[in-house]
């Protein structure tokens, strides 16, 4: 490519990156600044602009999304931005699953999980994000596995065999179904309509912080219902 064919392809994308931002910033702390996001992701959409070949085939802005997401998740690896002590709220929550689920034979609902530990709901919340941050990012390689699997995208669990999917599919229909209404709203918002964490506080008249909560509590939810059809794989 000529440089303005390069420069043209790259701001074409923007509203691609800007897309991408909101939906890492669904998984992060109110800490992390946006510019600082957005900054990263246009250093993964240059470099993509720099070495999508399109003799291969794939469309750039699928290359790209893979490029973009991965230059942001890269920098917040450096960043390390959890406090000691929420990194230590975090292992305390990740035992208390690991022995309530050896007790029981199930890991905890969440309203279980927090009178277990003995605190609101709305703080286990809060260390559910800094969690799923932690294993999003790989900040912690040491992090519990059902943790883990407890809140992560249920679709990366997906089947390979149609039936397999089917069934799945199936499933997590009805287990959003079955969802409390406000954590139901946020995973329709944000899975079918694609809403951004902006988009979707505006909507429910929340905070973006609790929008992040909300969406991270539904997906422990969902995962807890899905687990006996996925097994022993890696949700």
């Amino acid at each position: 490519m000529s440089d303005a064919e390069r420069e043209e392809l790259i701001l074409k994308h923007i509203p691609l990156l800007k897309h991408i931002v909101g939906r890492v910033a669904m998984d992060l702390p109110s800490s992390v600044d946006r510019d600082d996001l957005y900054g990263f992701g246009m250093l993964g959409l240059i470099a993509a602009a720099d070495s999508w070949d399109p003799e291969r085939g794939l469309k750039f802005s699928t290359y790209a999304y893979t490029r973009v997401r991965g230059a942001m998740l890269d920098e917040l690896r450096k960043l390390d931005f959890l406090p000691r002590g929420r990194r230590d709220k975090v292992r305390h929550v990740e035992r208390a699953v690991s022995e309530m689920e050896q007790q029981n034979g199930v890991p905890p609902a969440p309203e279980e999980l927090a009178e277990h530990l003995e605190i609101t709901l709305d703080d286990l919340d809060e260390v559910l994000v800094s969690a799923k941050t932690a294993l999003e990012t790989s900040l912690d390689e040491g992090s519990n596995l059902q943790l883990g699997q407890l809140l992560s995208d249920p679709k990366s669990s997906t089947p390979e065999d149609a039936l397999g999917r089917a069934e799945l599919l199936q499933a997590m229909t009805v287990a959003v179904a079955e969802l409390p209404e406000q954590e139901k709203s946020v995973i329709t918002l944000y899975y079918a309509e694609e809403l951004l964490l902006r988009e979707i506080s505006d909507l429910l008249g929340v905070t973006e912080s609790r929008v992040s909560q909300i969406h991270t509590r539904a997906l422990y939810r969902l995962n807890l219902a899905l687990a006996p059809l996925v097994g022993d794989q890696e949700i």
